[in-house]
């Protein structure tokens, strides 16, 4: 059996752009590592660093004629290019079987599989043993798909969905990452963000809370079903161990020269105990590195009075990113959030900016809730003045599938399954009890004026921290470009839209 397992050409956001800085897609040598260790032909083509459009991406599956081909997708914003992938697949490799995968087909298997799908079997949740279960019972005579738990498929007359995959339970036996089928020397190649040399990389899967504007921690979720069908999640976290960690680290680190990381961990510091014996580790190996994390601000503090913050910052901490979400603990709990009320946030933040100034501060505010009104707004940016963060980050609310708020936006109508195109969590997608969107969006844009503005940048470029240093010079760079190229189509380079519109690469259609 052949599987080809694909991340194909995409739009992307001009911050993320093809000469700055595309990171590895962690599922790609996730699963074609295990697959590999099954003993199958596995291939993997990453079109983003490889500058591969659509048609040279048709000729090389047709040159590769595979038997699976498999496509996944978290976020909703590129279902529609994985749907245009899977309907390639369907014309010129038409022997294929398409799977698809990820948070989104995850929570959305009912509205993408049909008689007409392009989609054959969708895997839900953790992928690595369904992936390999799924291609040896394809691999037989007569398969039966009954016999592989994780999956949703239709056989033209309905829907069949097999037991829930029950969790990798230790993180440690499933095959190293197949980093070598990887374009390696492709990824982070920016001088300045995530440098030198920046790659993706986890620890930890899931999350222990239920956040319920989140749909990260339900791909990970512990999933049973109902009487009615209806999925049923309990968060679930789980983490490898030190020692297997520094198995991909230093074949990373040594093998790729790979020195920046950025961990897409949900939260990448849950355990104490894993912190420490990773700082102590880290320290011990002598490898100089630095590395982005996503950090829960309880267990900041937490760990700060443990003496185990430092250690961290010691052993290569550069920049964090922590929701703070709202200014009110209300808000907090409407976002079942309540772990952050009390001024928790602020508490983490004040310990970086007192006792580790080296580290860069990010912060999301989430805008535009149900509630939001333009003096809770207001309340929004003077807690970011406040917090006087390095990059302070609005988000407007976004329904994403698998969430609650997604399905009441269904339900009352405010969206269609049309809309995922505008799912950027940059433009405002619903409206609130006291602001339509289209207001929300103005208010965002003045929020923003305020707060990333000139006297912002200065103090970033003459930051005596060279991390920081780096990233204002690469926000300025990519912003200076385009504003450079709105001057040549004739566009107000002031217009902030023009600032998060997804690009079309121009080897796109190639």
């Amino acid at each position: 059996m052949r599987v080809v397992l694909v991340q194909p050409p995409r739009c992307y956001w001009p911050y993320t752009s093809e000469g700055d800085n595309f990171l590895l897609q962690q599922a790609l040598p996730a699963l074609a590592g295990a697959l590999r260790a099954a003993g199958v032909d596995v291939h993997v083509i990453d079109c983003m660093p490889l500058h591969l459009g659509w048609r040279s991406l048709a000729d090389e599956l047709e040159r590769l004629d595979p038997d699976v081909v498999g496509c996944g997708e978290n976020h909703a914003l590129y279902a529609s290019e994985a749907m245009r992938f899977f309907s390639l697949c369907k014309e010129r490799i038409p022997r294929a079987v398409t799977v698809a995968g990820g948070g989104h087909f995850t929570n959305m298997a009912e509205r993408y599989l049909g008689p007409d799908s392009p989609i054959d079997v969708i895997a839900i949740g953790e992928g690595e043993v369904t992936i390999v279960e799924l291609v040896a019972e394809l691999a037989r005579k007569d398969p039966d798909l009954d016999r592989v738990d994780g999956i949703a498929w239709h056989d033209g007359e309905r829907l069949h969905r097999t037991a829930p995959r029950k969790l990798v339970h230790d993180l440690d036996t499933l095959p190293l990452p197949a980093y070598d089928l990887m374009p390696m020397e492709l990824y982070g190649k920016s001088r300045y963000l995530f440098s030198p040399g920046g790659t993706t990389i986890h620890h930890s899967r899931g999350c222990v809370s239920r956040c319920s504007f989140c749909a990260w921690w339900t791909t990970m979720a512990d999933r049973r079903y109902d009487a009615t069908g209806k999925a049923v999640l309990q968060p679930r976290w789980r983490s490898k161990s030190v020692d297997r960690v520094f198995e991909e680290l230093e074949e990373l680190y040594y093998r790729h020269g790979k020195r920046s990381y950025v961990w897409v961990d949900e939260s990448w510091n849950i355990d104490p105990r894993f912190n420490d014996a990773f700082a102590e580790r880290m320290l011990r190996s002598g490898m100089q590195t630095k590395w982005f994390a996503f950090m829960r601000a309880d267990c900041i503090v937490r760990d700060e009075k443990k003496g185990i913050l430092e250690k961290l910052v010691r052993a290569g901490l550069s920049h964090i990113l922590i929701g703070i979400e709202r200014a009110e603990d209300d808000g907090l709990s409407l976002l079942d959030k309540r772990f952050y009320a009390g001024g928790v946030g602020t508490e983490a933040l004040r310990i970086f900016k007192e006792r580790y100034p080296e580290v860069f501060l990010q912060a999301t505010f989430i805008v535009g809730v149900k509630e939001e009104s333009p003096e809770t707004l207001q309340r929004q940016l003077a807690m970011a003045r406040a917090l006087d963060v390095d990059f302070p980050a609005f988000h407007p609310i976004t329904p994403v599938p698998g969430t609650p708020i997604f399905d009441e936006a269904i339900a009352s109508g405010q969206i269609t399954y049309e809309d995922f195109d505008d799912f950027d969590w940059l433009t405002p997608v619903l409206d609130s009890d006291y602001m339509d969107r289209h207001e929300i969006a103005e208010a965002l844009h003045a929020m923003n004026r305020q707060l990333v503005n000139k006297r912002w940048l200065l103090r970033g470029l003459l930051s005596r921290v060279p991390y920081k240093r780096d990233m204002y010079i690469w926000f300025t760079k990519v912003s200076a470009a385009m504003a450079l190229g709105a001057l040549k189509e004739r566009i107000n380079p002031f217009r902030v839209d023009h600032y998060q519109q997804l690009v079309q690469p121009e080897w796109y259609d190639r």
